[in-house]
């Protein structure tokens, strides 16, 4: 078999990332295995993580061990059984996903289009949620999945939130990749872009990501808590029009609110 070819973007988190010990350097190899689009051969994580073989060799048999990643039979490395345990149970007991769950599917029930629910990780968009929508829509976003901040509804949204500094930290470490035509290809119309969200309060991806998909996008900041989140209504172009989409914002910003709230309310200090 021949081994997988790597792109030099996929493992840009895990190389970016300080390396804190074993268990940094543990946690490069296995976001390696994560991010990789095919399951990855020895020799592919060799090439791309650049460590010393015998290294390497011990890092990848200790997560084998622990189950957190397993060797199939073209002898390439996939997640393993143990970890996908746990991501479940971390998506099943999420505070923060269950309390947005029930404001999330009345979002839906209003629109019937599918609806995200995101948050920040530093340059990036992990969906912590999403409800379908009742049509067939074939799109990037999965829970777990992460998508850049800079094109997204929902990245957008969040990045509003941030102060001047930390956005152009976020911005300086973007690789700004024209998806589409209409993808934000600087620094400069990206601070445009959220001048213009912090205005409004919502923000848009105009088939910024994927061709065809838009969305509408509203911040979810408490200032209780140490997080920022942020939800969108998407849709396909070719059956929601933008009218449409800009139609829903201001139930996009009431669900926002009111998640916000009841992030205050049950996860917030508490006071004697």
């Amino acid at each position: 078999m021949v081994g997988v070819a790597v792109n030099e973007k996929t493992f840009d988190r895990a190389k970016a990332r300080p390396t804190t010990g074993t268990l940094g350097k543990a946690m490069d190899v296995l976001d390696a295995i994560a991010l990789s689009p095919e399951p990855p051969r020895f020799t592919d994580l060799l090439n791309q993580l650049g460590v010393p073989r015998g290294t390497l060799h011990r890092q990848v048999s200790h997560l084998v061990q622990e189950g957190l990643v397993v060797a199939n039979r073209d002898h390439a490395y996939e997640l393993g059984p143990r970890l996908l345990q746990l991501a479940s149970r971390a998506w099943s007991t999420n505070s923060f996903r269950r309390i947005a769950e029930p404001h999330l599917r009345a979002l839906h029930e209003i629109s019937g289009e599918t609806v995200h629910l995101g948050v920040l990780s530093g340059h990036e968009v992990v969906y912590l949620d999403k409800v379908e929508s009742r049509q067939a829509v074939r799109m990037h976003s999965q829970i777990g999945n992460t998508s850049p901040a800079y094109c997204t509804g929902v990245g957008k949204a969040m990045l509003s939130v941030l102060d001047d500094a930390a956005i152009a930290d976020i911005a300086a470490r973007t690789d700004f990749v024209r998806h589409t035509p209409t993808t934000l290809k600087n620094t400069t119309e990206l601070a445009a872009e959220i001048a213009e969200i912090r205005r409004t309060g919502l923000a848009f991806d105009r088939e910024e990501h994927e061709p065809g998909i838009h969305c509408v996008a509203a911040p979810i900041a408490a200032e209780e808590s140490q997080f920022i989140a942020g939800l969108s209504i998407t849709a396909p172009s070719f059956r929601v029009p933008m009218a449409q989409l800009e139609a829903y914002g201001d139930a996009v910003t009431a669900t926002a609110n009111a998640i916000k709230d009841d992030i205050v309310t049950r996860l917030g200090p508490r006071r004697s």
